[in-house]
């Protein structure tokens, strides 16, 4: 990444707009290697930069594992409130690149979801060729059918409205009407879908308990924990 204005640095991190930088340049709350700063065009390294003292808050970018609740949206638009990124720090919710999910839970899916303002990070586990296996647990409004696994790891499954089939899922049940589904996709609303189109029944409640190598662990609903890349594993 090339270097930054100081002014472009501070506001894409969040702390003010680039305008608000200068105010305060001359309140001398931001110094640059040891020094009070005075210029705004000044393209120092992130590790040099102090605000009020203290050093700048990830400029390395963001990467979090977020325990997402029943109710909120995975978007930014407020009029979907409320959202997941509510949930983060003023801040956070500043920067851009925006924070954005990895993928997306709907409003009544809960558990595990990425979040970052890394969009190389987003794009690669995303994309279809890493195959990142995605868990849930899903509890329906009737009994597991027969035969419904190898429907599901079959690969021919077709969704209403779409003409390509899903890929290979895993499906191994937990009890009359509970199941453990993973997925290598992430399709619209994909395990509620594929319940519905192999004439399964409604899902009632959905909640992902994993993506790739990540859990939740003990992370409460509403919580969420910064992760370091090399955790992913992908």
């Amino acid at each position: 990444m090339s270097a930054r204005r100081l002014d472009q640095l501070l506001s894409n991190l969040g702390y003010c707009s680039r305008r608000e930088v200068r105010d305060w340049l001359k309140a001398g709350r931001i110094a640059v290697a040891g020094k009070t700063a005075d210029d705004p065009g000044v393209k120092p390294s992130p590790a040099a930069v102090r605000v009020d003292g203290e050093p700048l808050d990830r400029p390395e970018g963001l990467l979090l594992l977020l325990h997402k609740p029943l109710g909120l949206t995975c978007s930014h638009d407020p009029r979907e409130a409320p959202l997941v990124y509510d949930l983060l720090p003023p801040r956070w919710r500043e920067r851009n690149p925006v924070v954005t999910s990895v993928g997306r839970l709907d409003k009544e899916t809960s558990g595990l979801l990425l979040l970052t303002d890394q969009t190389d990070l987003v794009h690669r586990l995303t994309s279809p060729k890493h195959k990142v296996p995605k868990v849930y647990h899903a509890t329906l409004d009737r009994d597991l059918p027969p035969g419904l696994a190898e429907v599901f790891a079959a690969g021919t499954l077709r969704l209403d409205g779409e003409d390509a089939p899903c890929a290979p899922a895993t499906l191994r049940p937990l009890g009359p009407r509970t199941a453990e589904v993973t997925l290598i996709e992430g399709k619209y609303h994909q395990v509620r879908r594929m319940f519905a189109s192999a004439g399964a029944g409604t899902v009632l409640t959905l909640h992902r308990v994993s993506f790739g190598p990540l859990t939740l662990g003990d992370l409460a609903p509403g919580r969420y924990r910064e992760l370091d890349a090399a955790e992913l594993k992908i």
